[in-house]
């Protein structure tokens, strides 16, 4: 059987697609199912520690509130803060179209923060707020 050129070529995109789209899949699938290096570990501790200097030094005194990352939010909720048995704890769903006060970007700004923007899109995300250094 004589195959065109034209066949040849869509074969290869179709291929070259086929590949791309298995190595995209178990990039996923890696993600998901592997821990987070222990060096982005020791950023993340290194960068809670640079916001608790600035929140003493700009307020003078340290509040720690738990932030769990989540993604079981329904609709549009960027996050929220509960209070329950004597606990402040702050969930965090994916970044959704939303605003900051004027408020929240001065303290922003004071814990060190430098993309304090007062409205955030879909790809932002919350170390973005605060770049490690």
């Amino acid at each position: 059987m004589f195959v065109t050129k034209l066949e040849f070529v869509f074969l290869a995109v179709v291929a070259l697609a086929l590949a791309f789209l298995s190595f995209n899949h178990y990039e996923e699938y890696s993600f998901k199912r592997n821990d987070v290096a222990q060096s982005f570990k020791q950023r993340i501790k290194d960068k809670e520690r640079d916001v608790l200097l600035h929140m003493r030094e700009n307020f003078g005194f340290v509040f720690q509130v738990p932030i769990i990352m989540t993604d079981k939010f329904a609709g549009r909720l960027y996050g929220l803060a509960s209070y329950e048995n004597g606990e402040i704890k702050i969930y965090r769903n994916d970044a959704r179209d939303g605003g900051h006060s004027s408020e929240w970007k001065r303290t922003c700004v004071k814990l060190g923060g430098v993309d304090c923007q007062e409205y955030v899109n879909q790809h932002e995300i919350v170390m973005a707020k605060m770049p490690f250094k």
